[in-house]
């Protein structure tokens, strides 16, 4: 296993363990498998735990597995905050404690703000005190490393990042998503300010896996190096030095072995120019099933009327390479929550944005097709409701 360094100086293992999507067993998390896991994973060298307060078991499953078996405090633990259910400084507190009970520890090595979507989430619970309670937590060694998980465009992603002295971060990162979400540049300017990256979705939930056009499945089948789909696409990550960790939901013995694998080979540089072409080409045939040639690029922002272009077409391409479920529910978890509205529905038509598109994307019009498919009459409702729960302040 290799390792990187936090902010600290501390070696985290370039393979994460993500815990939302523990093997299960009837209605529950099938404790005997998982444990076996974990301890595989420890075996193999991998130091970093990632799991959360609504991931349905998994902060009590971890918490029960690493306290029988002795093994607290030979990794890190990273759990979250869930902000957007914080409505008072007290409440911050009630959900800390709640989190060390179910994870049996007295301490959190990584604590993170979960699912930041835009400044105004933060800012909210700076008014509430949070940067004084953060310092007390760790002035009292309750909190070791603190950070935050970002869903959201670039240019937020880089204003969160410098609102705080952040100890790391965690995004959306992978080579369809090199251009939205935090991106390239946001990876970029973490590293630039020494701030540590954590790479969730690498696979984007498995899809670059088993989603993949049957032509991209069979270039990688020719791949002469023998690598598989997830190999290629965990490679891409690790061979930038701006990388941290990288998260895997591993659920089988069989997955551990093979990312643990994997990740022994993981240094900067490790492709070579054919395996960037490899990628490239990939890339290409995923990108022929979009909608929208929207590449993330950002030239059509800021909207002058407050609309994320990339933000819509991204989620629409996905209802076309994915399913419709999968990019109505990104959509409303990176744009419907967000305190100021983003929506197609603010554009006003002064093609601000057409004038200054590479791809000349007739965008004016592609944002009414994304509208109309991504907010049917029941996410418009549904997505009313939540922005007043979540956003209450």
């Amino acid at each position: 296993m290799h390792y990187r360094n936090n902010k600290n100086q501390e070696p985290l293992s370039v393979l994460g363990f993500g815990c939302m999507r523990f093997a299960r067993k009837g209605n529950g998390i099938d404790m005997d498998e998982t444990q076996k896991q974990i301890l595989l994973a420890i075996e193999r060298g991998v130091n970093y735990f990632d799991t959360a307060y609504i991931y349905p078991g998994s902060e009590a499953a971890l918490g029960e597995i690493l306290s029988r078996t002795g093994m607290r405090d030979k990794v890190n633990i990273a759990t979250k905050l869930p902000q957007y259910l914080i409505r008072n400084r007290a409440g911050i507190d009630k959900y800390f404690l709640e989190e060390l009970g179910r994870l049996k520890t007295d301490h959190v090595d990584y604590y993170l703000m979960h699912m930041l979507t835009d400044l105004e989430a933060w800012n909210k619970l700076v008014k509430l005190g949070i940067e004084d309670w953060i310092r007390e937590k760790k002035e009292s060694g309750a909190i070791r490393n603190i950070g935050f998980s970002f869903h959201g465009n670039t240019e937020m992603f880089i204003r969160i990042l410098h609102a705080y002295d952040w100890d790391f971060c965690q995004v959306q990162y992978n080579y369809m998503d090199e251009y939205s979400q935090a991106g390239r540049e946001g990876v970029g300017e973490a590293a630039r300010l020494g701030i540590p990256v954590i790479i969730m979705e690498p696979l984007r939930g498995g899809k670059l896996v088993s989603l993949l056009p049957a032509k991209a499945k069979e270039l990688i089948a020719a791949d002469p190096k023998g690598r598989s789909a997830a190999e290629l696409a965990f490679s891409w990550l690790w061979n930038q030095p701006q990388v941290t960790t990288v998260l895997s939901g591993m659920n089988t013995l069989e997955m551990v072995e093979e990312n643990c694998r994997i990740a022994d080979k993981a240094v900067p540089g490790m492709l070579a120019p054919e395996d960037e072409e490899l990628v490239d080409k990939v890339r290409a045939l995923i990108n022929e099933k979009l909608l929208v040639g929207c590449t993330g690029c950002g030239y059509c922002m800021p909207c002058p009327h407050g609309v994320d272009i990339p933000g819509a077409f991204r989620c629409y391409n996905e209802m076309s390479m994915e399913s419709k479920s999968v990019g109505r529910n990104e959509y409303f978890q990176v744009v419907s929550l967000r305190k100021k509205p983003a929506f197609p529905s603010q554009c006003v038509g002064c093609g601000r944005c057409e004038k200054h598109c590479p791809q000349h994307i007739s965008i004016i019009e592609e944002l009414k097709k994304a509208d109309r498919a991504l907010r049917p009459f029941p996410y418009r409702v549904a997505s009313m409701v939540a922005r007043r729960f979540a956003l209450k302040s």
